[in-house]
């Protein structure tokens, strides 16, 4: 008997409904609905409590493939959210953008190194754009940051292809205004982000 069945004939013996047991394990319905129909497991931590809820032991829950199907399940959904962790750091590393001194202002024919606090462009309309462009990729990073804590892992990836366009944008904006030391630090920290994203595609191909 696989593990959807058992636990299926486990939560009927105890006349419980899938939203009760649910409300039991701290899941939601949808999650005890996917596990008795065979699509996916339980992380560790819900095995446990599906084991001391009904008094049996893992063992007995699954078998030694079911295992090892489960480790392999939990050691790849663990890689992912580190990977969600990083991208979602680099994002809120956006902070540095306005505070170090990387943006030429023009001063008695001398070219100064400022920061975006002390930054007065050739309009007004600029430096506005460039707060915005900050703004919103710290914004897109504490998003990922909390779908990771959270365990939302269709709106973390959501938010990281948000976050992966979005500095492709940003990259060729301050080109195209001439900012080559945001522009280069900005392409090293989408560098990184595309690095992870490959890797991320390693491991589900594998």
């Amino acid at each position: 008997m696989e593990f959807n069945e058992k636990l299926q004939q486990l939560r009927k013996q105890r006349n419980l409904t899938q939203e009760q047991l649910a409300e039991q394990l701290y899941v939601s319905r949808t999650a005890v609905s996917k596990w008795e129909s065979g699509k996916g497991y339980p992380n560790i931590e819900s095995l446990k409590c599906i084991s001391k809820l009904f008094s049996v032991t893992i063992d007995e829950l699954l078998s030694s493939d079911e295992l090892i199907t489960l480790a392999v399940c939990e050691n790849r959904s663990n890689l992912e959210k580190v990977y969600g962790l990083i991208r979602g750091i680099l994002d809120v590393m956006a902070l540095c953008f306005i505070f170090l001194p990387l943006y030429g202002k023009p001063y008695g024919g001398y070219i100064y190194a400022v920061n975006l606090l002390s930054f007065a462009g050739t309009t007004g309309t600029f430096l506005v754009i460039y707060w915005a462009v900050f703004l919103i990729l710290i914004g897109l990073g504490l998003a990922q940051l909390a779908f990771a804590y959270w365990e939302r892992p269709v709106w973390r990836g959501r938010a990281a292809k948000c976050s992966i366009a979005f500095h492709a944008v940003a990259i060729c904006l301050f080109a195209a205004t001439r900012e080559p030391y945001v522009t280069l630090l900005l392409f090293a920290f989408f560098a990184a982000k595309a690095w992870i994203l490959w890797k991320q595609t390693q491991i589900k191909s594998s």
